[in-house]
């Protein structure tokens, strides 16, 4: 199959590639060239072609309020509320997501079932259960509890043996909890270092949800090279972030989507305490990008549920657009740095010859603002269409 009448974005290069057909060779990308080859043709009326967006901050089987959470629910209930979520993302153009943490493994449970063919869902890079100190921000959600260095390191063993890609800790606290706080590190470098060890052994990495600059300057001393949120990040550390060019999540929606919060069932305590940190959290970003820090696009909110008359994925986009980074760079937060903190760069993130078809179309350039993908008409997973709102003639 060809799409035809494409303009493909160069992720990469910032660049449009203007008029083009692009073939659908099985699963793959085959030639990009002016004239289609034989075949089925679908014509894409001069929309523009971006890779299938990646979100790296994904919780598949979260339950709102958290206090609702059942430590003891069966994970084939599990398995149901994350497929759902899984499918919305899918639909929202985000072929690829990467959970960091899952009651019941439900990730994994639900990335064997995709393998197997009975599940429609993004690529689902998995973590299983993210590790937490006792009484740790982690602590109450389903994680696995673990103190002291060997314990994290057998863990993280265990968790990688039952198939992780990754290992998701918590260094630090967050705003979720009542009275809790994010400028003290959870973990001690000794068991930061335990848990990189294991994962070393794996040929994998560890994602470290950080409030803060202390623990994440630990962090980077114990081999972290990805960090979510970023509440409090002094301009020294970002600077030495970006030396070491490590990938940051600055989840901005989370403290900017309190009306979508309230309609999910949040406690009133967690919305007043996303209002309260924003204004730090945003110049905390801030310095992180004036600083070159990497960034990737994730929500920790599910990636595909509306909000704003677009996706969460999306609404994060715009919001890293409005802390001033630079619409090629938003978009390669969801695209190719994505997939090179995956570490499956080879594979998606670019709209190139020989990688994996995953492409979404919308009808004005992302490279002038991610405003563009509010209106994507077109998903492609794999190379199979799972929405297409084109209009017909």
């Amino acid at each position: 199959m060809w799409l035809t009448d494409a303009r493909v974005v160069d992720v990469e290069r910032g660049e449009i590639r203007d008029g083009v057909s692009v073939e659908i060779s099985g699963e793959r990308i085959g030639a990009i060239q002016r004239r289609p080859g034989a075949g089925e043709r679908m014509s894409l009326g001069g929309r523009y072609l971006v890779p299938g967006l990646i979100s790296v901050h994904t919780h598949l089987s979260v339950v709102y309020p958290f206090s609702s959470i059942d430590l003891a629910e069966n994970p084939a209930l599990t398995v149901l509320r994350s497929y759902q979520r899984a499918q919305d993302a899918l639909a929202a153009g985000v072929t690829t997501i990467r959970c960091v943490h899952e009651q019941n493994q439900a990730d994994l449970l639900l990335a064997e079932a995709a393998r197997a063919g009975w599940a429609d869902v993004p690529r689902i890079v998995g973590a299983g259960r993210a590790l937490s100190t006792t009484g740790g921000h982690g602590d109450g959600m389903g994680s696995v509890l673990a103190d002291g260095p060997e314990a994290f390191r057998e863990a993280a063993l265990a968790e990688l043996d039952a198939g992780c890609s990754h290992i998701k800790v918590f260094i630090t606290g967050g705003i979720a909890g009542l009275g809790e706080e994010f400028d003290h590190p959870e973990m001690t470098r000794e068991e930061m270092q335990a848990t990189v060890s294991a994962t070393q052994s794996h040929d994998t990495y560890v994602v470290a949800h950080a409030g803060s600059s202390l623990a994440i300057n630990w962090a980077l001393d114990a081999g972290i090279r990805s960090f979510e949120h970023a509440y409090d990040l002094d301009s020294e550390t970002a600077g030495r972030m970006a030396a070491m060019g490590v990938f940051l999540t600055p989840t901005l929606c989370v403290t900017r989507s309190q009306e979508w919060m309230r309609r999910k069932g949040f406690e009133e305590f967690q919305i007043e305490t996303s209002l309260e940190v924003g204004p730090m959290h945003l110049a905390s970003i801030q310095r992180a990008i004036a600083a070159g820090v990497t960034m990737v696009n994730g929500t920790d909110y599910p990636p595909g549920d509306p909000i704003e008359d677009t996706s969460v994925a999306v609404y994060e986009m715009g919001l890293m657009e409005g802390a001033g980074l630079h619409p090629h760079l938003a978009l390669q937060g969801a695209t190719s740095n994505a997939a090179r903190l995956l570490g499956l760069e080879s594979e998606i993130g670019a709209v190139e010859e020989g990688k994996v078809a995953d492409l979404v179309a919308v009808e004005d350039n992302p490279l002038a603002g991610v405003a563009a993908m509010r209106n994507i008409s077109f998903v492609m997973q794999s190379g199979r269409v799972v929405r297409d709102d084109r209009p017909t003639s």
